[in-house]
């Protein structure tokens, strides 16, 4: 059975950052499926952070796409660590972090959106986090992380409420995926209850994923596909 029956059988997926653990993840099991897959990734020569590399690939695509996966996210880095307290903030970690988690996947939005298809099911899916959510927020730190991914909901949301007009059959979804065990998490994986692998977090979200419909367009889903609360 089709790991996507609610959508073509021709089915033709994009994955941005296809290079990542829950992109390559997700990529792999769209083709073992017989999904055609286009992958981006740096080294195919889309980078977030230059918009015009976006443009440019959108504008090679041969099929127009009805599944956007965007898997990119930075959490810790060169120059870039989670805060702990107020004064750990720094204008340059809150610019990378916005680069990558938040303008890097509206700019893929804004290129990808006005091509998917009409009168069909698509989606355009980016990963978040439930530390993005305002209202879920106890515990404090993690300042630029926090901020970026809650920047992508918010734009997810007004996005939604646009294509809901603009094409109405489309979903526009946040995605959380739980704690994958992938470079972004490994040095906070200590006491986590449930480490998922990155093949199991793609069947999650693929599960997801076909599951969504219209009504939920805007939302940000768990991995099992319940609403978490701006």
């Amino acid at each position: 059975m089709s790991l996507l029956p609610s959508f073509r059988p021709d089915l033709h997926a994009l994955i941005v950052g296809a290079t990542g653990g829950i992109g390559s993840a997700f990529a792999a099991l769209l083709e073992q499926d017989g999904a055609q897959v286009t992958r981006w990734s740096r080294s195919s020569g889309v980078d977030l952070t230059d918009p015009a590399s976006i443009t440019v690939a959108a504008a090679a695509l041969g099929t127009p796409p009805d599944l956007v996966f965007i898997a990119t996210g930075v959490l810790h880095g060169a120059g870039l660590s989670p805060e702990k307290a107020n004064n750990q903030l720094s204008a340059e970690a809150l610019a990378t972090a916005f680069a990558i988690n938040t303008i890097g996947p509206a700019m893929v939005a804004r290129a990808l959106l006005p091509l998917m298809p009409k009168g069909r099911k698509t989606v355009l899916a980016a990963l978040s986090a439930r530390v993005g959510s305002i209202s879920d927020n106890r515990l404090g730190g993690w300042h630029s992380y926090r901020a970026s991914k809650a920047a992508l909901n918010q734009l997810i949301r007004t996005m939604a409420i646009e294509q809901a007009r603009r094409n109405p059959d489309q979903v526009v979804l946040a995605l959380h995926p739980g704690t994958v065990d992938s470079g972004l998490s490994k040095p906070f994986q200590k006491g986590v209850p449930t480490l998922f692998t990155p093949e199991t977090s793609a069947r999650h979200l693929l599960g997801v994923i076909d599951g969504a419909t219209p009504a939920q367009s805007g939302q940000l889903l768990d991995w099992q596909g319940l609403a978490i609360p701006f």
